[in-house]
């Protein structure tokens, strides 16, 4: 449940404030050995790079023990690993399968190929994860270690290394192992390093207009171009409007043009990418499969609130209208002509995700203090951004994944105007080291599951994402099960009457037929035999994720009707499982 607190605080945030003052305490009594100490390694910024990198995977690898590798629960996460699966056969698109209609799932098109309707970005990061490290989370453990470590360099570029290695530490803490893009599938690491290497560069090139900048620059654009095509958009036009004053002078034009003109290449060919996978997978160059997802299934946009609800599933007024925003589900309170506003005003929320409670304090100091035309430009950018993704009716953290990095810089210079005030520098160390105490609270309550604290201390923080939802849970046991099961599988998935058609269950990888477990809609005995003559050398087994728990038993055809036998009347529609895809066309 998310919370209700209009600016997006949980209990956790306030009680981590009385929790922390111990900590107080403790740094106020090391704060010159630590001072010395960041100061020495502020000063090296390859070894601060490196360092918080490798910080928050050396941190999620020690929760392995309580928190083991992250199962997929959400179809975007397994659209993404579909990508990554296909990349993995070198191809960008499959061959539809003979029988497509028993195989249709969330956002992976059967026609006019079996491709996901995804970019390429998370994908290209979780197959490379899984040929390095055995298993595609592996790529995220990379994609958040090159966040956090960017971050820091990218914060170099803006304000002073002291600063930037604090910048780099509070990244740990916010999108480090406790962070919903560390712990799935969807993304979020990739666009935010991407992030890094645009706002990190563009200082830089105002400096020295270096050619190697102009690399950086042009990298993060593709790497952002081939995972948010969308918001790429506010990307480009906010880099322009920084760049113009520049751009104004033929003096300013000659001194950039070298650089601009190697991220310019570097750009088409990440254009070239995206245009190559659309002509795969849709038959158009120009058609995204994302878009010819909504032509064929209305996928988001036809979603509806109650086929989401179910008689078993009943939400507060809170519950329902957050569901509602976050989902893209259509009601009566933002159908009006505010709806753009309301929505906009209502995620007002969720920005907590970029921040720590203390934080808050921070960003309303900087806000303050906005005189200058860089400060103004972060505050726009950031904005393009929030109105720019306003227009889609759904929201997820990952949309601003490319200004998380400008979240952290507002963050640190807030703290840093802070403790240029009369007096401080005490209050601006005080914020840090609640931020300090925050992280490393939760991150105990994870590390040592058991005692009664930390069971109680999880419960505070409704922000992060290490613990596995009950769907999950579900999930490992069913693949258990299915593990000890011998030879190839055929599993029928029977959904009941009440389910809910998000939760899905029918995913399979990119060759079908050469899985050992192939998963497939049950439609009716008369259908299903056609697959089963389609895969007669499997053992046929059905499951029935709405039981509780998830029912896997062996399947018994049902005998053929008899011709001389009058047909059996057609199951009421209330009754009868409908398929997800005929649900919401």
């Amino acid at each position: 449940m998310l919370p209700t607190d209009p600016i997006g605080f949980a209990s956790g945030d306030y009680a981590e404030l009385a929790l922390a003052a111990i900590f107080l305490v403790l740094a106020i009594a090391g704060r010159g050995w630590i001072a010395a100490w960041g100061e020495r390694l502020a000063a090296r910024a390859a070894w601060c790079v490196a360092l918080l990198a490798a910080l928050p995977i050396v941190l999620r690898l020690a929760l392995l023990g309580n928190h083991p590798v992250p199962v997929p629960d959400i179809y975007d996460e397994f659209g993404h690993l579909f990508v990554a699966d296909t990349l993995r056969h070198w191809r960008l698109a499959n061959q539809p399968h003979a029988l497509a209609r028993f195989f249709e799932t969330f956002f992976i098109l059967q026609s006019p190929t079996y491709s996901s309707i995804y970019p390429l970005g998370q994908g290209l990061l979780l197959a490379a994860g899984k040929a390095i490290g055995g298993t595609p989370w592996a790529g995220v453990l990379l994609g958040t270690g090159a966040f956090c470590g960017l971050c820091c360099w990218m914060l170099r570029g803006w304000t002073t290394p002291g600063w930037a290695l604090i910048g780099g530490l509070l990244a740990v803490f916010e999108f480090g192992p406790l962070n919903q893009w560390t712990n799935s599938y969807w993304g979020g690491a990739l666009p935010a390093a991407a992030g890094c290497l645009v706002f990190g560069a563009l200082p830089r090139l105002r400096c020295r207009a270096r050619v190697r900048d102009g690399i950086l620059l042009g990298l993060g654009f593709g790497m952002h171009m081939l995972c948010r095509p969308y918001e790429t958009v506010f990307l480009a036009l906010s880099v322009a409007l920084f760049r113009l004053p520049e751009m104004r002078s033929a003096a300013g034009r000659s001194r950039l043009l070298r650089p601009l003109l190697c991220a310019g290449l570097i750009v088409i060919a990440a254009l070239g990418i995206t245009l190559r996978q659309n002509r795969s997978v849709t038959g158009s160059w120009t058609k995204l499969p994302y878009s010819l997802s909504q032509e064929q299934y209305g996928v988001p946009a036809s979603l509806t609130f109650q086929s989401y609800a179910t008689p078993h599933r009943e939400l507060t007024r809170e519950q329902e209208l957050d569901y509602r925003m976050q989902r893209g589900f259509r009601s009566r309170e933002f159908d009006s002509a505010g709806t753009y506003l309301q929505r906009l005003l209502f995620r007002v929320r969720y920005y907590r995700f970029y921040f720590y409670a203390p934080l808050s304090v921070a960003l309303l100091i900087w806000l303050l203090t906005i005189r200058d035309r860089r400060r103004g430009w972060i505050a726009f950018t950031i904005l393009l951004f929030a109105l720019g993704v306003n227009f889609f009716p759904a929201f997820q953290f990952h949309y601003l994944a490319a200004v998380a990095c400008l979240f952290v810089l507002i963050s640190v210079d807030g703290l840093r105007r802070l403790s240029e005030w009369p007096g401080g520098s005490s209050a601006a160390r005080a914020l840090l080291y609640l931020c300090i105490a925050q992280f490393c609270f939760f991150y105990a309550a994870h590390l040592f599951e058991t005692p009664a604290w930390a069971v109680r201390l999880r419960s505070l923080d409704v922000w992060d994402s290490v613990d596995a939802a009950p769907r999950v849970t579900q999930r490992v046991a069913v693949s258990n099960m299915l593990a000890k099961e011998p030879g190839k599988l055929l599993v029928l998935v029977r959904y009941w009457p009440q389910h809910i058609f998000q939760d899905e269950w029918v995913w399979n990888e990119a060759d079908i037929d050469a899985s050992r477990v192939v998963f497939a809609r049950d439609r009716g005995a008369e259908e299903d035999r056609n697959l089963l003559s389609y895969y007669p050398d499997r053992r046929v087994l059905l499951l029935e994720p709405d039981a509780r728990p998830p029912k896997l038993e062996p399947y018994i055809p049902e005998p053929k009707t008899e011709a001389a036998k009058p047909a059996a009347p057609a199951q009421p529609a209330a009754s009868r499982p409908k398929l997800v895809l005929e649900q919401v066309r």
